[in-house]
């Protein structure tokens, strides 16, 4: 093999839930050396953006339907005092994070069995099958770290997982709603009871495979992690020039993620092996990768996103991978196409402890669709 190309990568400095405006600062110069750039101005945003907003929307009235309902009901069956509702405009909305933490919301561990299952209701009608089975399981593995770790920490038991309605969920109204605690995070906004968005999408996992117990070998990210692997194997010399590196700097970034728990990412410039200038096979691995990530949400919405992926070019979508390619030891990758970031790392704890994301470049939290909005409905 190649000796490797050095990614370039510089430090920033960690972070609590809020990034500080230093932080940002940091940040943005990281990102800005990889290609992927901090937001431009809300303005220039919008501009940008506007035109195309409903174009590359997903397109769901009966989901938004469904997902109206089924958010109404697990409202109406909350007792007094539980505050599981923010204004459509709160910024609560977009306080995004993957720690284990404090949030707002109701959690599991203060819902009767009733609520309980009105809960998991929301989440299967937002997820795929196989979305709600990992949801499921990484909530599970709280259980196995109070077991396993010499001091657990509370906030990593598998009834910390925070739920949070922002808006009026009703048939034709925007609103949104969070699902997050310890290594997950989704987050569903609903514009005007049709147009939905997905993202920011964080699925993580510790251990990433159970190494004892009568769990032992459950590897609830298997497929994020052995597609990656075998498309940077794939690699001839000269892909390897440009496609291979070293793991990133993860020592001061925010969750070993590059792009961390930041609100907003921006395009830029990016690295990698271009689907273009891959063989048909890797092109096949690499949007079966893809979609790993975008098939976390029910089918109708998977269908929709996968197309826009695609109406904005397979060819221009790019990966790279950081690290070895032996099972066991630090690794991480990149996939950038034109209207999405995936970032996957598993170098922590002996590389047994995985972050993935999943994040739109444009319409994280629906800020392209609200914006359209703003723009021309201001009723």
């Amino acid at each position: 093999m190649n000796r490797l190309h050095r990614f370039k990568f510089r430090s920033i400095q960690r972070s609590g839930r809020s990034p500080s405006t230093g932080l940002m600062s940091a940040l943005a110069v990281m990102i800005l050396s990889l290609g992927i750039a901090a937001a431009p101005s809300a303005q220039h945003n919008a501009n940008s953006n506007d035109s195309n907003a409903k174009d590359n929307a997903i397109d769901a009235p009966e989901v938004a339907r469904e997902l109206a309902e089924s958010a109404t009901q697990f409202l109406t069956a909350l007792g007094p005092g539980m505050a599981a509702r923010y204004h459509i405009k709160d910024e609560e909305r977009r306080n995004f994070h993957f720690f284990p933490i404090a949030r707002r919301g109701v959690p599991l561990k203060d819902l009767n069995e009733a609520q309980c299952q009105l809960g998991y209701s929301l989440i299967s009608t937002a997820l795929s099958r196989t979305g709600y089975q990992k949801t499921l399981t990484i909530m599970s593995l709280g259980q196995i770290l109070r077991e396993t770790e010499e001091k657990p920490y509370f906030l990593r038991d598998s009834d910390q997982y925070y739920f949070t309605i922002f808006g009026d969920p009703t048939p034709k109204s925007t609103w949104g709603f969070r699902v997050e605690g310890f290594h997950l995070s989704f987050n569903f906004t609903i514009i005007q009871g049709r147009w939905i968005s997905v993202t920011p999408s964080f699925f993580g996992a510790k251990p990433a495979i159970v190494e004892k117990g009568p769990r032992k070998g459950l590897q609830v990210l298997r497929h994020e992690t052995e597609l990656g692997r075998a498309l940077a194997k794939s690699f001839d010399d000269e892909q390897q020039k440009i496609g291979l590196g070293e793991v990133p700097n993860f020592k001061d970034t925010v969750g070993g993620l590059l792009t961390g728990n930041l609100r907003k990412i921006e395009r830029g410039k990016p690295r990698g092996v271009p689907a273009s200038e891959m063989t048909s096979a890797q092109r096949e691995i690499l949007m079966q990768l893809v979609g790993q990530y975008v098939h976390r949400c029910r089918r109708e919405l998977a269908s929709q996103d996968l197309a826009r992926i695609e109406r904005a070019g397979v060819e221009k979508i790019h990966f790279i991978w950081g690290g070895s390619v032996n099972p066991g030891e630090p690794h991480y990758y990149m996939i950038q196409g034109p209207t999405f970031l995936i970032e996957y790392e598993n170098t922590q704890h002996d590389a047994n402890h995985v972050h993935c994301v999943y994040r739109d470049f444009d319409n994280d939290f629906g800020d392209a669709l609200l914006n359209h909005y703003r723009n021309h409905h201001h009723h």
